[in-house]
């Protein structure tokens, strides 16, 4: 697979001409359709997330309409489920936000339905730069040669310990680490802690995507499943095997503590999950919680790649100028990444990047991970997921729950998921 090398953020910078000055665009109107025409133009912008969230939001959207005086902007924000509940109903009824907040899942699902504009056309127009951004992200939101979505954030995915438990087992993770070595340190932790030494990966389509990449494989090709039944026989056998041993702790436990992680409720040493979700353990927790790095199968090739939130635009809006003008501000301009912080990802430009400077320890732990897997040169790229890879996750984790609560077979369970996911696949 291609991988992106080490990111110079200073020197991007400086080669896309700085980001904060492509913000100096063509003014609304003048562009490939949709102009304001000299009038007040209203964008309809919409996101998943909490209140915290949508108060930063609002901030950023007060200087985006004191930069753009003719361009309003009407929000609705959601929690996640509701988001695409209400999301689904208005793209069916010929109705989406103008602009809105996607993900990776929903790329190739929403563009075969026709609901997602083509920004292309808007970057050549010049309304919209793709200049400066981290670690390979201007192409993260690109399918089939199109601009489907643009970067706001980026995560990766880590291993989130304890460190107090590390350290009392003797176990100090590394860049380099393998898989053995993650093992080996699950045992210690179990034999020294009397806790799992993780709360168990095996339901997160996240971690075995990475497992797979690693061997050149990948959870999702651009169309379909890229592994085989025997290859997940084989993750779900090891993952209730790590049960029954007690290197992950006992999923009944980890099912009655939730939503509280089980790393947070003392359950386990460790747990995968995204960088930047990493702030919840501070806040659910008593430990004292950091990032280690992913463990791979040849000590070099972890399989990572920067994930990311991004913002579309609607087939159907009638003013694609406006909608290209407002992404340009929100993932370029310093203030708004100052304002914004880590809530949707360490910023996805140099620019705004730069801006932020994390005061708090677990945000510069995410920001001094995301610099440090950058520049060892382990990022890859991701295949955007095919329609129906949100149905598949979600069949995914509950499926493998049932493994390790054992209340089905592997055997079964590897059925009924390819079962479920080439329904999902095909629809």
């Amino acid at each position: 697979m291609d991988t992106t090398g080490s990111v110079d953020r200073r020197s991007l910078l400086r080669a896309a001409g700085a980001s904060v000055a492509a913000l100096g665009l063509t003014v609304a109107g003048c562009g490939a359709g949709g102009g304001s025409g000299g009038g007040t133009v209203t964008l309809r912008y919409a996101w998943w997330g909490a209140d915290d969230r949508a108060k930063k939001i609002n901030r950023t959207i007060a200087l985006f309409e004191k930069r753009y005086p003719k361009i309003k902007i009407k929000t609705d924000f959601q929690p996640y489920a509701d988001f695409w509940t209400k999301f689904q109903t208005q793209a069916s009824g010929g109705n989406p936000p103008d602009v809105f907040q996607n993900a990776i899942g929903f790329l190739r699902k929403y563009n075969d339905k026709h609901v997602l504009l083509d920004l292309k056309q808007q970057v050549s127009a010049g309304h919209l730069s793709m200049a400066g951004f981290r670690a390979g992200l201007a192409k993260f939101g690109e399918v089939d040669g199109k601009l489907l979505g643009v970067p706001v954030g980026s995560n990766s995915m880590a291993l989130v310990i304890d460190k107090d438990a590390y350290r009392k087992a003797g176990i100090a993770p590394k860049l380099g680490w393998t898989w053995n070595d993650y093992y080996a340190g699950l045992k210690k932790i179990r034999d020294t802690q009397h806790i799992g030494g993780d709360s168990g990966p095996m339901g997160i389509m996240y971690v075995y995507d990475l497992v797979l990449r690693q061997t050149g494989k990948a959870f999702f090709t651009d169309k379909q499943l890229g592994f085989t039944e025997a290859d997940l026989t084989d993750w779900w056998t090891k993952g209730l095997d790590g049960v029954k041993s007690g290197i992950y702790a006992d999923p009944k436990k980890i099912e009655q503590v939730k939503p509280k992680a089980g790393l947070s409720a003392g359950l386990s040493g460790g747990e995968f999950t995204w960088d930047n979700f990493s702030v919840r353990y501070t806040a659910e927790g008593k430990g004292n919680y950091g990032l280690a790095p992913i463990p791979s199968t040849d000590g070099k090739t972890t399989g990572q790649y920067l994930g990311s939130l991004m913002l579309s635009g609607s087939a159907r809006t009638k003013h694609p100028v406006e909608v290209a003008q407002f992404i340009n501000f929100m993932v370029h301009d310093p203030e708004v990444g100052r304002i914004m912080g880590f809530d949707r990802g360490v910023p996805a430009t140099t620019a705004q990047f730069d801006a932020f400077k994390p005061t708090d320890t677990v945000s510069q732990g995410i920001s001094a991970y995301e610099t440090q897997i950058a520049d060892a040169g382990v990022l890859q790229t991701i295949t955007p997921h095919p329609a129906g890879a949100d149905t598949c996750e979600a069949a995914f984790l509950r499926i493998a729950t049932d493994v390790s609560l054992q209340t089905t077979s592997v055997a079964k369970a590897v059925t009924q998921f390819f079962s479920e996911a080439k329904t999902a696949l095909a629809s």
